[in-house]
């Protein structure tokens, strides 16, 4: 039976269109459409609920050593307030998820992974741990909003004072009080995101999450602020060439080859030894053009101009803000020129596409 956030009763009084995903009954759309909510983000501002997003808390002496041993991430070097991203790896150097970590204090950690892969990033986590470490999984009292777009900054600081807003880019703010009106409440205030866009996740208790959500869009009626939902998050992702595990992450590529960052050198982690034995990728994550007539999604084989087949797409969308269709994956590494002109087989027929830098989309932060 698929679960609900806090914020079910008012996607559906919104009129959001419901669909099962990560577990979750969660909003796809509302009426206003996906093209409409990805461009108020890329021009104006728009709340997504990720409440389905798994918080897993570690703290005790010996917090650091197990993260240390089950991600990618260096974190010797992060200070109270500060974000990462990382991966799980599993033995064999595949990426078991990706996920972003938060420092609350020395001894003190908050790991947010995919909803999608809870059960399963819970169970690896809690089976590797050792020595002095409490590990609670605390996502059922844990809300996560997103507002995201140019406008967040302002949208925000209607409910909170500037020194409570995080300044910079993964970076956050523990203990911000919120003014919802009626009262107050405390949350963490995050400057991230999945979206490629400037703005905030915000974690509040379950309980809170309805007031926040209902402030929120008050606050932002008047600068554009519309409640988006997954397709817009999606669309967004993959203009910024935000990976997705299942897409472009799997149990079997590995960090070296999605391009992500892997800290081989200075600490050990579980994957490691394998990702280094792997030796030098021989293939590579490109972006793709869509040239031709025709969008291209995932699962689609990438043929050179001769017709042999160099690799394959992992995501792919029409990109609202961009005006072009455009798709991410793996080519083979001499293929993987920007300017190469391939061509993807779409149900049988070939769509041309060209090899483009990534991101597809960047903000100048």
């Amino acid at each position: 039976m698929e679960k609900k956030t806090p914020l079910y009763q008012l996607h559906v009084d919104a009129g959001g269109k419901m669909v099962e995903f990560g577990g979750y009954l969660m909003p796809v759309q509302y009426p206003t459409g996906v093209i409409a909510e990805h461009m108020a983000v890329r021009q104006k501002a728009g709340l997504f609920d990720v409440s389905h997003m798994a918080e897993l808390a570690l703290s005790g002496p010996d917090a650091v050593a197990n993260i240390q041993h089950l991600v990618t991430a260096d974190i010797s070097g992060m200070v109270d307030g500060q974000v990462k991203y990382a991966m799980f790896c599993n033995e064999a150097g595949g990426i078991v998820d990706d996920l972003v970590i938060c420092r609350q204090a020395a001894d003190r950690y908050v790991l947010v992974v995919n909803a999608g892969n809870h059960e399963k990033d819970a169970a690896w986590v809690e089976s590797h741990l050792f020595g002095d470490v409490d590990y609670r999984d605390i996502s059922d009292e844990v809300a996560q909003l997103a507002l995201q777009g140019p406008a967040s900054g302002r949208i925000l600081s209607k409910l909170c004072t500037q020194e409570d807003i995080p300044a910079k880019y993964y970076t956050f703010q523990e203990n911000c009080v919120l003014h919802l009106g009626s009262r107050d409440i405390t949350a963490l205030v995050s400057q991230t995101g999945y979206t490629g866009e400037f703005g905030f996740e915000i974690y509040c208790a379950a309980a809170d999450a309805a007031d926040l959500w209902n402030a929120l869009l008050a606050a932002g009626a008047d600068e554009g602020l519309i409640p988006c939902g997954l397709g817009a998050r999606d669309t967004l992702r993959l203009e910024a060439a935000m990976p997705l595990y299942g897409h472009e992450m799997t149990d079997d590529i590995s960090p070296k080859e999605a391009g992500l960052p892997c800290k081989l050198n200075g600490k050990d982690f579980i994957g490691r030894d394998a990702i280094i034995a792997r030796g030098a990728p021989t293939i590579k994550r490109v972006g793709l053009k869509v040239t031709g007539r025709g969008i291209v999604r995932e699962h689609c084989e990438l043929l050179s101009k001769d017709g042999r087949k160099v690799g394959h797409t992992t995501s792919g969308t029409f990109c609202p803000y961009l005006n072009y269709g455009a798709a991410m994956g793996y080519v083979e590494l001499a293929e993987a020129e920007i300017g190469k002109q391939l061509d993807a087989d779409v149900r049988g027929r070939k769509v041309a596409v060209e090899i483009v830098p990534l991101p597809f989309y960047k903000i100048q932060r």
